[in-house]
């Protein structure tokens, strides 16, 4: 019996995943580095940024002394970017609510940090609806890891079996799997909605 739902965050409730791709762009284009969309969709999508900035240092030569500076200029030009894009969507509260009608105890597992998570679900209208929310800065190993996955079956007081995963980036579906839950795979933010949980016969 499904007790449970946990939702990734970018590309599956906040369609962020551009925002991203562009603001870590934009700070690593200020030292001549850059991930091609090739390599975003083939590789990075999905990682947290802290490993991205080492694979480019093991890959591309990027100077490790510039791991900070550019993770707080990507967490300045993200936050720029939730401010003027991100905005309430309905199909999203309407698919919360209904889960929450149905007495499902509702997650947020992200490979982005805490602050930007709950930052985006507050833009976004829909952060009173989660019972738990975990980031990438709380000591668990980041998707494809599916530790953060096993942490909130935990939390939330449940059995792998008793929970659906919705995920769309394949590190994230690859730490669902790992997890032994249930896990919707869907391709972006526009899949989610209630029509998807009628599909795969959640509600």
């Amino acid at each position: 019996m499904i007790k449970a739902v946990i939702f990734d965050l970018d590309g599956v409730l906040v369609d962020a995943t551009e925002w991203h791709y562009e603001a870590l762009n934009d700070a690593l284009r200020l030292f001549g580095f850059e991930i091609t969309r090739e390599e975003h969709n083939g590789f990075y999508n999905g990682l947290p940024t802290v490993e991205k900035l080492r694979v480019l240092s093991e890959k591309k030569g990027l100077p490790q002394n510039l791991h900070e500076v550019i993770r707080n200029l990507k967490r300045k030009y993200t936050d720029e970017k939730v401010i003027q894009l991100c905005r309430p969507a309905y199909e999203k509260q309407i698919m919360l609510t209904q889960l929450k009608n149905k007495g499902y105890k509702l997650a947020c597992c992200s490979n982005a940090q805490k602050y930007s998570v709950v930052n985006m679900l507050t833009s976004a209208g829909i952060l009173n609806f989660f019972d738990l929310v975990i980031g990438n800065d709380e000591g668990y190993a980041p998707k494809p890891s599916p530790e953060i996955y096993l942490a909130a079956f935990e939390k939330l007081g449940i059995n792998s079996d008793e929970a659906v995963i919705i995920e769309d980036a394949p590190h994230g579906v690859q730490a669902a799997r790992a997890s032994g839950a249930k896990v919707i795979e869907v391709k972006g933010y526009h899949d989610v909605d209630l029509s998807l949980l009628y599909a795969h016969k959640v509600i």
